[in-house]
């Protein structure tokens, strides 16, 4: 999230040289707008509270937390892992997913912003550009044709030009077909141990006897002993690589 603090970082000089302004003023200068000081820090708090959808929508966060949470559902251990340890995993990989990308982010826009040697608009633009490769190459061509149908707009367009109207939208999309697919997946062998279990428990009669009770134990036996975890997470990482 570098490129989010590098733009709340980048009012604060304006903010600092101008005390005193009146609220919510707004002032033409030959380098462009001026904003007020309290107008900045209106847009600061709002930049914070979208923080949250920033790091669902355009980030590795979605589609790990959602496999993470069907694996949870398929083993039946209802609330363990518990949902802070999910969030708390998916969020630690998508930092080693996006590493990558926050790498470039931190070359191409911090460092020489810091170094005075870029404006904060070219900052900003720099900073996204890392951002927008990463999902151009994760969403799929039916998504963007889709919200670009949607948006009405009608001739091809390069992946440099796409909106970020359209390809937030189609990147979610994709992202969640993609996790549901892995889901999907996860749960087969689990599937195959509960019927089983329910059939021998129909065949002896046991019909009050909940199968879940007894399949679990063998689920997490199975996923203990194919070592479930690392192939989980190492599935995980290399579907983005694979993309």
């Amino acid at each position: 999230m570098r490129w989010l603090a590098l733009s709340i970082l980048t009012w604060a000089p304006v903010a600092a040289a101008q005390p005193g302004l009146t609220a919510l003023t707004v002032q033409q200068t030959a380098d462009g707008q001026t904003w007020s000081l309290t107008l900045q820090a209106l847009v600061l708090m709002t930049l914070l509270s979208v923080l949250p959808a920033i790091l669902l929508m355009m980030t590795a966060f979605t589609r790990i937390v959602v496999v993470l949470a069907i694996l949870r559902q398929a083993i039946g251990t209802a609330q363990t892992p518990s949902n802070q340890v999910l969030i708390g995993l998916a969020l630690f990989l998508t930092f080693f997913v996006m590493a990558p990308v926050f790498g470039r982010i931190q070359s191409e826009a911090v460092e020489p912003y810091l170094a005075g040697e870029i404006d904060p608009k070219t900052a900003l633009v720099r900073a996204g550009a890392p951002l927008r490769d990463f999902m151009l190459t994760q969403t799929r061509e039916t998504e963007l044709q889709f919200f670009s149908d949607l948006a009405g707009i009608d001739e091809r367009l390069t992946p440099s030009d796409v909106p970020y109207s359209v390809l937030l939208p189609a990147f979610v999309t994709s992202e969640l077909k993609t996790a549901f697919q892995i889901g999907f997946m996860l749960f087969i062998p689990f599937l195959i141990i509960d019927l089983a279990v329910a059939s021998v428990l129909m065949s002896m009669g046991m019909m009050m006897l909940s199968p879940l009770i007894i399949s679990l134990p063998f689920k997490l036996m199975l996923f203990v002993m194919v070592d479930g975890w690392t192939l989980i997470l190492g599935t995980l990482v290399a579907s983005f690589d694979a993309a």
